[in-house]
């Protein structure tokens, strides 16, 4: 039996869960740059330039940092100190895809003259 099996799974179920959210991010990144959705869905908006490459990107680095995050937090429960959390890499990632999400939705907010 693995040592801390229960703490080994809950990384892994938190791994995927962030592999999915990439994996999410970077196919909506792709529909919005390959087939041009802001267009399609809403006839008057103006799209963001370089929106859907931004999207791509972020959801590489989701999935780069979901790697080693599962790495690190996998030999902080084999260690037998005890750890500070930390959150400095999901709270950037969180914002940095906010800012993302909040710069792709202004111009669909803003009237146009």
């Amino acid at each position: 039996m693995i040592r801390s099996y229960t703490d080994h799974a809950a990384n892994e179920r938190t791994f995927l869960a962030w592999l999915r959210t990439g994996v999410a991010v970077i196919a909506f990144g792709f529909l919005v740059e390959r087939f041009d959705l802001f267009i399609l869905t809403m006839a008057d908006a103006v799209s963001v330039p370089g929106a859907g490459e931004a999207l791509i990107v972020v959801g590489i680095v989701f999935i780069v940092a979901a790697t080693i995050r599962f790495v690190r937090t996998g030999l902080l429960l084999d260690d037998a100190k005890i750890h500070a959390p930390g959150i400095v890499l999901e709270l950037s990632l969180s914002v940095i895809l906010a800012i993302l999400l909040i710069a792709a939705s202004i111009p669909l907010i803003l009237p146009r003259f």
